[in-house]
């Protein structure tokens, strides 16, 4: 969190929403630095996308206190819009518009003449590689040109703060490492982002700072390594080469370790959270000399998938599904 109030982008402090029976957003605090990307994870239904619309005006919060740019967002709603953009899960394009006839129609929106938003577009469609697509109509786009193009469209006027809602969704690996590639140069150009994720990969990619968002409450916040110390200093993963030794292996595991271990989904590996190094050679050791063989170790940080299943009790891909079921 920032010792300065002037330096933060958004706070939020005991945000509430409700609809109906649901509590969609139940006491969300958020503390986001100027010119950071701030990474809010959780699966769908925990409540990401209803923060960015209470923060970005579009609802009105049942309890609690949210600023932008030290602006309310209650009482100060016209200022709030006039210093952000919103891109949502889906682009807002017109599909039967070009590119550059999007880019030209958004702008002349904004205010630009027809010369002014003209010269804008060709300006980004080039720098987000669109360019040879300008005169192409927008339904016959790939959907990580589309992506492109729609965060294009919302920094024709540069925002101080960029809310992009799970912008990779459904993109192939190349066009999200382009959406990234993307984000990266808006914040060096200046603008804070708040990005939205399901992916654990892209927050750990691109979140100076993430907040791990479950049914409505945020359960975790701090850097990646910050979260991945949060469950332990380190994770050690044996491979047995016999499947059979594997229990026996993972007893003696657990006695050098002094900690429970885990026997995952592949019958030759036993993981383990482990407190102290030290414990790690002796573990080893013990093996050896029980005649266990094993193929391969590895010692290392806990990925943030990890930190997801310790956190919330199930990995993030069981959460997704839970959450799906229930829309």
């Amino acid at each position: 969190m920032s010792n300065s109030k002037e330096e933060l982008a958004i706070e939020t402090v005991g945000l509430v929403k409700h609809f109906g029976e649901n509590r969609a957003v139940d006491g969300v605090d958020l503390s986001v630095k100027k010119g950071t990307i701030y990474g809010v994870l959780g699966p769908n239904g925990a409540g990401k996308t209803t923060t960015i619309r209470m923060l970005t005006t579009l609802l009105k919060a049942d309890a609690g206190k949210a600023k932008v740019l030290g602006f309310d967002v209650s009482k100060d709603a016209d200022q709030v819009r006039q210093r952000i953009s919103l891109t949502g899960q889906f682009a807002s394009l017109d599909e039967d518009l070009s590119g550059m006839e999007n880019m030209v129609m958004i702008g002349r929106l904004l205010g630009f003449t027809r010369k002014e938003a003209k010269q804008r577009g060709q300006e980004l469609l080039t720098a987000f590689d669109l360019q040879d697509a300008a005169k192409r109509q927008v339904k016959n786009y790939s959907g990580g040109m589309r992506r492109r193009l729609d965060i294009a469209a919302s920094i024709i006027v540069s925002p101080e703060i960029l809310f992009l809602d799970e912008p990779t969704t459904g993109l192939d690996p190349r066009s999200r490492n382009q959406v990234w590639d993307i984000i990266r140069l808006l914040v060096d150009a200046g603008t804070t982002v708040l990005l939205t994720t399901q992916y654990l990969d892209e927050a750990d990619q691109l979140a100076d700072r993430i907040a791990v968002i479950d049914h409505g409450k945020v359960i975790a916040e701090g850097t990646s390594s910050e979260l991945k110390a949060s469950v332990g200093s380190g994770k050690l993963h044996v491979r047995v080469l016999d499947p059979e030794a594997r229990d026996d292996a993972a007893q003696i595991l657990k006695g050098a370790l002094e900690v429970d271990v885990q026997l995952g989904s592949d019958p030759l590996v036993i993981t383990a959270q482990v407190s102290d190094h030290k414990h790690v050679a002796r573990a080893l050791t013990d093996l050896a000399s029980a005649n266990i063989t094993i193929t391969d170790f590895s010692l290392g940080q806990p990925s943030l998938d990890e930190v997801f299943l310790t956190l919330t009790g199930k990995p993030v891909e069981d959460q997704v599904k839970e959450a799906e079921g229930n829309v």
